[in-house]
């Protein structure tokens, strides 16, 4: 029994095929909803990128004890659970917040590990002087904006793009380890997290007139752009997202290449989505968590109910898919994980709720039809605290 899960960060559910997007360029997750199965509301829980990996592999919320931080010493980890019961564990990801402070504790989990350099604000190249860096919407200029224009001048084609290194190394890999058994590898990008940096192969599937300035990394904000920078910033995404798609494809190709779906789970997921304009917004992580940002697509493949091309309407989320990887190798699943596994074969419901929010914001929760948000009592939600033995925090200590 084999295992691979394929991660992207902020992919929006309802610009992908399989979900009704019908302008964007995915054939290879129209491809995917037809091997496997689409889960129609399946939830984000905790909020934005490393609390929901710290639920991936404790399948326990986060949100409502402590923000973004890195791996408890009293956490049960789905990875190093499955590495400790006899089963391989690789990490492929060019995803920078695993090499931080706030985060650096969850790659030590696997066996092994590959991390590829240079996404978004990454501290890569070192470059003293200023990069030039063109006419640009984006207002919000810290430091990891100059050190992402540095980057960029690293990759002048696609083979030098950090998520074309990671599949690369997620297909090595696979071809390496194919006749092995009891293994499971995290093949994970930062893409199509923003900046929406791609290639012209991508940009020209989505022809447009533009001659405004250069946008392709909105601020966490309000949209008071014109509507054709909108639209502009939009494309952006997706021929970012069309890159995502041909990567995903390259797996695809392997599984059918090594004849992999007889004995492979596979499970394609996202953290979250990303407002590109919607409900008036740019981002996530201000406005309240809408359905845009919080209803993920979710595909997964069980070769021992091999069912496809089916769709589940049951009520499912992020702190599902430790359990589902640790019953896949009957492994026990820990008494503190508050997920189960994903019913894949059958309508079988999982939970009659579920939670989602940001630490210090909204707490919210949904049947999968109606949601509830309750806002904090005050702006900060103050006081506020973290239950934490970890004093780290993103990029740095409290």
């Amino acid at each position: 029994m084999k295992a691979i899960m394929v991660m992207f960060d902020s992919l929006n559910r309802h610009m992908l095929p399989p979900y009704g997007g019908d302008w964007t360029h995915a054939p290879n997750f129209a491809r995917l909803a037809e091997r496997t199965v689409a889960f129609d509301n399946a939830y984000a829980g905790s909020m934005p990128c490393m609390p929901a990996r710290r639920e991936i592999h404790t399948g326990r919320y986060n949100f409502l004890h402590r923000s973004w931080g890195p791996l408890e010493p009293f956490d049960d980890s789905m990875p190093e659970l499955l590495k400790q019961n006899g089963v391989y564990t690789h990490l492929v990801s060019d995803h920078p917040h695993y090499w931080e402070d706030g985060g650096a504790t969850y790659h030590g989990r696997y066996n092994t590990w590959e991390f590829f350099r240079g996404q978004e604000g990454d501290p890569w190249k070192g470059h003293v002087a200023d990069p030039p860096i063109p006419e640009n919407l984006k207002r919000l200029r810290s430091e990891g904006f100059r050190q992402d224009w540095v980057n960029r001048a690293y990759m002048p084609t696609e083979d030098h793009h950090p998520q074309s290194l990671t599949f690369d190394a997620g297909l090595e890999f696979l071809h390496t380890n194919r006749a092995e058994d009891r293994w499971f590898v995290q093949i994970e990008t930062f893409d199509p997290h923003e900046p929406f940096f791609s290639h012209q192969q991508y940009k020209g599937l989505y022809p447009h007139d533009y001659s405004g300035p250069h946008f392709d990394w909105p601020d966490y904000a309000r949209v008071t752009q014109t509507d054709d920078q909108v639209e502009h910033a939009r494309y952006e995404y997706a021929a970012l997202l069309s890159m995502c798609d041909r990567s995903l494809g390259r797996v695809l190709d392997a599984m059918d290449e090594l004849g992999l779906w007889d004995d492979t789970l596979l499970i394609v997921n996202t953290d979250h989505g990303l407002l590109l304009g919607e409900k008036g917004w740019w981002g996530k992580s201000v406005q309240p968590w809408y359905n845009e940002l919080v209803r993920l697509p979710l595909f997964v493949w069980d070769p021992r109910a091999q069912v496809a091309g089916e769709h589940r309407q049951a009520l499912v989320q992020t702190i599902d898919l430790a359990p589902t990887l640790l019953d896949y190798f009957d492994v026990d699943v820990p008494a503190d994980m508050q997920g189960a596994p994903l019913p894949v074969a059958d309508e079988t419901a999982v939970r009659e709720a579920g939670l989602f929010g940001i630490h210090g914001g909204h707490v919210n929760i949904t049947d999968g039809r109606h949601v509830y948000m309750r806002a904090p009592a005050t702006p900060q939600n103050a006081p506020l605290e973290e239950h934490t033995l970890m004093p780290t925090h993103m990029r740095g200590r409290f």
